[in-house]
């Protein structure tokens, strides 16, 4: 009786946090094909008629296009350099021993515990002193340092799951350190670096206080910024801007779907045997 109480009350729960953030998503894509009077009238039954000219002006707009394509490069490059250093950095952690690495590594770990706003002022006069205000890499680079510690938690895991005959193997075939890392380490490690990639892409694409302090030319400007802009100049047309803002959320919703499993296994896999 126990157990059934249980389960239901976790399929109850599953349901209302499923419920909390697929209806506000199809909320949004279904205001996009309406007008003004159906989203008074009936907001949350379907279009009738459908009206797709609200998501055919977004995606005619020269702006968006732009925005986008800031928000891509952006999201590569920080995804990039994030993945890459974390691995190298989360490897050394893993694999090797020398004075002071867990206290290195539990400097890295309390990083998770301190949000991007807390230090939205220093790092403001930080990039103001390296002259990187109104320059991408002002962008790129605070996320990287931001998404490093999560990152190195979550390969430091991971890679400590390896047996380490597997490297003994490696080295009395003459596989050196870097060559055991790029060859063996990271293809067995696809689960954990799918996972802190997605997490780096989607934290990139919807990050709006770092680019919004930092880009002052709204040649710039990325998505999150882009929908500011366009809320504010639209503010009396609903439809419109939920057709915009289904627009511009709908990357990091497709980079998610299709990565959902890769995430969810990276993330069992490694941090539940770290």
């Amino acid at each position: 009786m126990m157990t059934r109480t249980r389960s239901a009350a976790l399929h109850t729960t599953s349901l209302v946090v499923g419920a909390a953030v697929v209806v506000p998503i199809v909320f949004g894509i279904l205001g996009g094909f309406k007008d003004n009077g159906q989203l008074f009238t009936n907001p949350f039954g379907l279009p009738d008629p459908w009206l797709p000219g609200n998501y055919l002006d977004a995606l005619r707009s020269t702006a968006f296009w732009q925005q986008a394509a800031n928000s891509v490069v952006i999201a590569v490059a920080s995804t990039a350099l994030v993945v890459g250093v974390g691995a190298m950095a989360a490897f050394i952690f893993a694999r090797f021993a020398f004075p002071g690495r867990e206290f290195l590594f539990t400097l890295f770990a309390i990083g998770l515990m301190f949000p991007f706003a807390v230090a939205i002022l220093p790092l403001f006069v930080l990039l103001r002193g390296m002259n990187l205000l109104g320059n991408p890499l002002g962008v790129i680079l605070p996320q990287v340092a931001f998404g490093l510690p999560i990152t190195i938690v979550i390969l430091r895991s991971f890679f400590r799951t390896i047996p380490a005959e597997v490297e003994e193997s490696a080295v009395l075939d003459g596989c050196g350190p870097f060559r055991f890392f790029w060859r063996i380490l990271l293809p067995m490690a696809r689960p954990a670096l799918g996972t802190v990639s997605v997490l780096a892409v989607v934290g990139s694409w919807n990050n709006y206080l770092l680019p919004l302090i930092v880009f002052n030319d709204s040649r710039w400007w990325t998505l999150p910024l882009g929908v500011q802009q366009f809320q504010s100049q639209y503010s009396a047309d609903t439809a419109r801007i939920l057709a915009y803002v289904t627009l511009a959320m709908l990357p990091s919703l497709i980079c998610y779907a299709l990565a959902e499993r890769q995430l969810i296994g990276g993330l069992t896999s490694g941090l539940g045997k770290g």
